[in-house]
């Protein structure tokens, strides 16, 4: 795990030129330098030469971040933002007493506790699953933290894909974006570890899961891991599956359908193809179907004004498609956009990708 003053250089080589505040989310709605990542390398550059301390204030405006990425696409020396930002956060939150206690809820008697009860007490409610096919598509499920708890992504998956898919479902643990975003690198590094030794000698052809944000961190691993057992190839979202299978669906009345894409979601071109393949279902692109719906895990938590902007911002783009519903494939995402509409009194309903497919008759 290398320290922030290792990112000196790299620090170094932001140029100021302000790419980062013409696609920062945070950056539109608050115009303050730090804000953006070229204010907080500014500020971090500083605490790597010694001129200045990781202090609460520097601390505030690392956690105004979406970690949205999209910094990092358009920076011209391919800065490795969030990776930095999160080493600082790591660096700030040791021996902090807050810290310490973040930790312990983050921990076995706590948070993996809650997961445990989830797994036990939504068992008898997750229908048993189809007899794979012989010739059936090998997956390694990635369940993530939520459907842990909740059985419907289950049920959705039995009924859409039958007996086309074998499901291999190791014992993971949570991805670990939760605990790089406060600062818990041990922990993270404990998940990481864990989830990649479950990877090692199985047989598979994809690497799946309903939750973009899950697939951005197992991408991320060997960012943080020295790690050849993630092919970036094979990890998948269950649309990216839909749509290879080239599934038809068939709604029974007329429907009109947005989508929106999760800031972790590397590639949404499944969506166009599965919404042709729907009988009855008018796709309707929503402007800034990409842009971030606030959420973003604690920063909602941590930024309320701030996560209620963009998600009213995102809802009323929403609502100016008049689309009955928002499909979406993060179930963090799915908060923010009910968060949105709440606020804003929309009425489109919001569902993951495979709650709306579930929906439907499948041919």
């Amino acid at each position: 795990m290398k320290s922030l003053k290792d990112y000196g250089k790299e620090l170094n080589k932001c140029s100021k030129c302000g790419l980062c505040e013409s696609v920062c989310p945070l950056f539109k709605i608050n115009p303050n330098d730090c804000v953006a990542s070229k204010g907080k390398f500014i500020m971090l550059h500083g605490v790597t030469k010694g001129d200045l301390e990781l202090s609460d204030k520097i601390n505030k405006y690392i956690d105004l971040c979406l970690k949205c990425g999209k910094c990092k696409e358009f920076c011209p020396s391919d800065i490795d933002v969030c990776k930095i930002l999160n080493t600082a956060k790591y660096e700030y939150s040791r021996g902090k007493y807050s810290s310490k206690f973040v930790k312990f809820l983050q921990g076995k008697y706590v948070f993996d506790l809650i997961i445990k009860i989830g797994k036990i007490l939504s068992a008898p409610f997750r229908k048993k699953r189809t007899k794979p096919s012989d010739d059936a598509i090998k997956v390694i499920y990635f369940k993530g933290c939520v459907n842990q708890i909740f059985p419907q992504t289950d049920n959705y998956i039995n009924k859409i894909f039958k007996n086309d898919i074998k499901i291999i479902e190791p014992d993971f643990e949570c991805c670990g974006l939760p605990f790089l975003s406060e600062g818990n690198m041990e922990k993270f590094v404990i998940c990481a570890k864990h989830n990649l030794n479950l990877f090692k000698e199985k047989e598979y052809d994809y690497i799946v899961t309903d939750c973009a944000s899950c697939a951005g961190t197992l991408l991320d691993y060997p960012r943080y891991l020295p790690t050849t057992l993630i092919n970036p190839s094979k990890v998948i979202n269950f649309g990216n599956l839909i749509a290879l299978k080239d599934y038809k669906f068939r709604f029974k009345k007329q429907i009109k359908v947005t989508f929106h894409k999760p800031c972790h979601l590397h590639n949404d071109v499944f969506i166009n193809k599965i919404f042709e393949n729907c009988e009855n279902v008018e796709y309707i692109p929503m402007e800034g179907y990409d842009d971030c719906c606030g959420f973003a895990g604690s920063f909602a938590l941590k930024n309320p004004k701030y996560s209620r902007q963009l998600s009213k911002q995102k809802a009323q783009n929403i609502i100016k498609t008049n689309a009955d519903y928002v499909v979406t494939t993060c179930p963090a995402c799915i908060l923010g956009l009910k968060q949105g509409l709440l606020l804003t009194g929309g009425k489109t309903k919001v569902v993951s990708l495979l709650e709306f497919l579930s929906m439907s008759e499948i041919k």
